[in-house]
């Protein structure tokens, strides 16, 4: 009894152990790979899966969420100056499919060795790029170096059964000294701008106040032309009034045979008032003889009155000598008085 009770206590806990070992669960977003002698079998999908116990194996259970992975490389520029990039990759498994499952579990070794590929194709994309730029350029093309890197990227993890999601640089620095130096570069360049743009701007405000200068002294000087004239055409006008008046008295008063000298005289007395009525302090030296009194009268009237022009040309003196203009000027008054005296 006992032998048969041991041999169906032996059955009993294989048959527990085959059925342990006939199931297996599989995490959500994962996908089991079974390999039989460690041949590849098949693919498990998430949830409870049966296994043939001691035959199959599950050789890997691959994550297919979307990874990430932090890569940090160098390169160098064209002008031989070092950059270091930091970069983050999103990649995923791209489908479920057998032949996809095949490639992310037996292509590499272990996730160290496809890490290692993956920052390698990264940085020989980055260093084809970067080698044909400049260091002054390479921190402006942040986004033209993803998109490089990203293409030559994406073929390279469809080879291995990945696809990419995205591709960032992060950052972008130089060695110290280049650093420095490229700090140095953009203050003095940005000095210069300023000190162009200072020399700009005060080569305009001078222009401007040159121009408005100018346009002040040409206008001032149209106004004083302007003035100038009106005053010589005032003063003319004045002059012609002046010497109509005058002469138009002088013939009433010839015409009434009143003497002309007493229209002189009236003018002589006038300016006198006038000179003392609005002088400024000024000082006028009048000769008070009768004798120079007369004769200036003489001449004034000679210049006002319209017959004082009915001298003829070359008109003597009793002795003969040729009248001067005031004598010519004065002969008709003179005659005046002689034929009075007659």
């Amino acid at each position: 009894m006992k032998p048969i009770l041991i041999v169906a206590g032996v059955l009993v806990l294989l048959i527990i152990i085959l059925l342990f070992r006939s199931f297996t669960t599989v995490d959500q977003a994962h996908v089991g790979v079974v390999t039989m002698f460690g041949k590849y079998r098949r693919v498990l999908n998430p949830g409870l899966n049966v296994i043939i116990p001691f035959v199959e194996k599950v050789q890997s259970k691959i994550p297919v969420q979307n990874q990430t992975s932090q890569l940090r490389f160098s390169a160098i520029t064209g002008d031989q100056a070092a950059v270091h990039f930091t970069a983050t990759i999103i990649f995923a498994v791209n489908d479920h499919s057998a032949e996809t499952i095949q490639k992310v579990a037996f292509k590499f070794i272990n996730l160290v060795s496809f890490t290692t590929a993956m920052t390698s194709a990264v940085e020989a994309s980055v260093r084809e790029f970067v080698a044909t730029k400049k260091q002054a350029e390479v921190l402006g093309l942040r986004t033209e170096i993803a998109h490089h890197a990203k293409d030559s990227l994406n073929e390279q993890l469809a080879t291995w059964g990945y696809g990419l999601v995205d591709l960032a640089i992060n950052d972008i620095a130089f060695d110290a000294e280049v650093m420095s130096s490229m700090s140095r570069v953009v203050a003095a360049t940005n000095a210069q701008r300023a000190a162009e743009f200072e020399g700009q701007a005060l080569l305009i405000t001078r222009t401007k106040a040159a121009e408005a200068e100018g346009a002040f002294i040409r206008i001032a000087a149209e106004n004083e032309a302007t003035a100038a004239r009106l005053r010589g055409e005032g003063l003319a006008a004045f002059r012609r009034a002046l010497a109509q008046g005058i002469s138009e008295s002088a013939e009433v008063l010839e015409h009434k045979g009143i003497s002309p000298d007493i229209l002189t005289f009236t003018l002589w007395t006038e300016t006198l008032h006038d000179v003392v009525k609005d002088g400024k302090g000024n000082t006028i030296f009048i000769d008070g003889n009768i004798g120079t009194m007369e004769t200036t009268l003489r001449r004034l009237q000679g210049m006002l009155t319209p017959h004082s022009l009915s001298a003829e040309p070359g008109a003597t003196t009793d002795n003969g000598t040729p009248l001067s203009a005031s004598q010519a000027m004065l002969s008709p008054a003179e005659d005046t008085r002689g034929q009075d005296k007659k």
